[in-house]
């Protein structure tokens, strides 16, 4: 949805999946930050082009720099809370797309490992059965293509750790393609963004109580 914006902001416009009066829900490209970071060049972001047009806009989640897809915004301060009440009593079911690399030995299974950061290393988050937090990703084949020798797969995650799908992809010997952080060189070199895209997302609408759902296709 393109418009007119701040000259300081050099990539105007967002791409916008449904808005009502209580909420937003907004399909983030891939590179740009789901809020300010530290530093002049990275005070582009995604709640900061929607806010121009939404000034009641509130971040509730976010997404991952490198990862693109569907991300809820709340209008106004109470939806705000309703909506992070859903998400921290994990009432909001959420399916992500990625490539890997590799064959994967299941068509399907879950990833059981603790996640904590890495703090010699940050932004790095490793698996840590000691003190890390616990982590669960479900995940399902959908395709396996010989000729790249990767994968194309459903992720589900059950819990919402910094890094879960990338650590966890990694720790089961399948890293993420472009995945500039976790990914060995060779799987890295195999696409030019981080093929990870949050395509679906479910939960009941704080307004009405209803059920509501929400997919945005993958780009890869």
């Amino acid at each position: 949805m393109p418009f007119t914006t701040n000259p300081k902001l050099p990539r105007p416009g967002f791409d916008l999946n449904h808005a009502d009066d209580t909420l937003l829900i907004v399909n983030k490209p891939s590179g740009l930050l789901s809020v300010p970071g530290r530093g002049e060049d990275k005070q582009d972001c995604l709640i900061r082009r929607v806010q121009i047009q939404y000034p009641d806009a509130l971040i509730v989640h976010r997404l991952d720099c490198d990862t693109s897809g569907l991300l809820v915004m709340a209008r106004g301060k109470e939806m705000h809370r309703c909506l992070s009440i859903l998400f921290q009593n994990r009432q909001v079911e959420k399916r992500y797309i990625a490539v890997v690399d590799g064959k994967l030995a299941q068509d399907s299974g879950q990833v059981d490992l603790p996640l904590i950061v890495d703090w010699p290393n940050r932004p790095l988050h490793k698996v840590d059965f000691e003190t890390g937090k616990p982590s669960l990703t479900d995940y399902r084949v959908l395709s396996y293509d010989a000729a790249g020798h990767c994968s194309r797969i459903e992720l589900t995650p059950q819990t919402g750790r910094t890094h879960q799908l990338r650590v966890h992809m990694q720790a089961l010997g399948h890293p993420i393609l472009g995945d500039s952080l976790y990914a060995d060189p060779a799987t890295k070199a195999k696409s030019d963004r981080l093929l990870l895209h949050a395509q679906y997302l479910a939960f009941p609408h704080p307004a009405s109580g209803e059920h509501v759902s929400f997919t945005c296709t993958a780009s890869f």
